[in-house]
């Protein structure tokens, strides 16, 4: 049975929601689902903006069936070629052989990789700058490469005002029948999983979306609608999610506050860092967040280190080292280019306290931009009375670096 949503005049929502996935790229948790969006634009053409994740394509046949009718499709714009988007390219071509496939050099050297039989078709390569037309609708191409593929178009309809913007814009959550964003609370429900979309998947590549917003800048002022190829689309108030990409994209932290990960063998290091959450709330720094770096996903650790502005490590020492766990967190932080953030160490050890000076090493070393606070709290073995001073000054130096 079709499940589709009108977008705007011509243009539908013929996409799938995924309840059976349990990872993302499998890797990422995604406990609410998520959607793999394609659009349908009948023009005096059809023309079918990328597909869906082979999991679904049944439902994109179905959507696609029932607004075609007797017609063809005589268009395939390809803006992405990762699978989830890509993988029912194949079975589009089968069903409509006469299509067109519209797509960028890099995007056509994918789908041969990928094994789609593309060249028994009419291939019509664009670049940035390129325009076509359908009918009433025409429509510019914007590359932008490693947002986050190299091959990776947006495409922006002149006429009605819509841009496709490929993986940008996106988020985890299946939209379940609610197509806009303004049919859901964002902020409250799918603002964190927007951040963790975002920082996990295209993290790494803060200038490249701070090139594509610089090109986008321009029409800003004509772009109605943003389609993304996850999550919902956006009709109103697009100021403001384009305003946390620019945030999240400089690695500018959304707000002053205080996360604490710690990497606990036995709930000694556990027991300090809650009471450096504790002692940090009686001083008025009440946005603090606490996590068990051995027990969360590093997915929404990642999300929140890019959200908070300070960042407190705590770890005991293991083998002469970091924590492994609390080691793999520092390298993923490295990985997607986390900058500009105030660190904070607790280290423990009972026959050898490590842990802190190769965690500063890390930091001051391996990330770009951050600064370590020269407060630490060092225990052995377990916190003991002694070291109220130590913790008090560890807690005063994170609130007056809040000044």
């Amino acid at each position: 049975m079709y499940a589709v949503r009108e977008v705007t005049k011509d243009l539908y929502w013929v996409g799938a929601n995924d309840h059976r996935t349990h990872l993302f790229e499998n890797i990422h948790p995604i406990p609410k689902g998520v959607s793999y969006n394609a659009y349908l634009l009948l023009d005096k053409s059809t023309v079918l903006v990328d597909t869906v994740d082979w999991s679904v394509f049944r439902q994109l046949i179905e959507n696609m069936e029932y607004l075609l009718g007797d017609r063809p499709l005589d268009y395939l714009l390809i803006n992405h070629l990762e699978p989830d988007h890509a993988a029912s390219i194949g079975g589009i071509l089968q069903r409509w052989p006469n299509v067109k496939i519209i797509s960028s050099e890099k995007g056509f050297m994918f789908m041969r990789q990928f094994g789609f039989e593309v060249d028994s078709h009419e291939l019509i390569e664009v670049k940035e700058g390129d325009t076509y037309t359908f009918g009433d609708h025409t429509v510019t191409f914007v590359a932008a490469p490693m947002v986050h593929w190299p091959e990776v178009l947006v495409t922006f309809d002149l006429t009605n005002g819509v841009l496709f913007s490929a993986d940008a814009f996106g988020t985890f959550i299946a939209l379940d029948g609610k197509l806009f964003a303004d049919e859901v609370n964002f902020d409250r429900d799918w603002l964190d999983e927007a951040r963790r979309y975002l920082t996990n998947i295209v993290g790494k590549y803060g200038p490249h979306i701070q090139l594509l917003l610089k090109k986008a800048s321009g029409i800003l002022d004509k772009i109605k609608y943003i389609c993304p190829l996850h999550g919902p689309v956006w009709r109103e108030n697009l100021m403001y999610f384009v305003e946390k990409y620019d945030k999240w994209s400089r690695y500018e932290p959304e707000e002053q506050g205080v996360m604490i990960v710690y990497a606990s063998m036995y709930g000694n290091t556990e027991a300090a860092a809650q009471a450096l959450a504790t002692r940090l709330c009686d001083a008025g720094v009440t946005n603090v967040v606490v996590y068990d770096v051995s027990n969360t996903h590093v997915s929404y650790l990642i999300s929140d280190a890019f959200k908070y502005s300070h960042i407190v490590l705590a770890s005991v020492t293991y083998n002469l080292g970091i924590y492994p766990v609390m080691h793999n967190f520092l390298m993923d932080m490295k990985a997607l280019n986390l900058q500009n953030r105030t660190f904070a160490i607790v280290e423990n050890g009972s026959w050898a306290c490590k842990s802190g000076d190769l965690i500063q090493k890390f930091v001051d070393e391996e990330m770009k931009n951050m600064t370590v606070l020269n407060e630490r709290l060092s225990l052995a073995s377990s916190l003991q009375p002694d070291k109220e001073t130590e913790l008090n000054n560890l807690v005063a130096a994170i609130a007056d670096s809040f000044k």
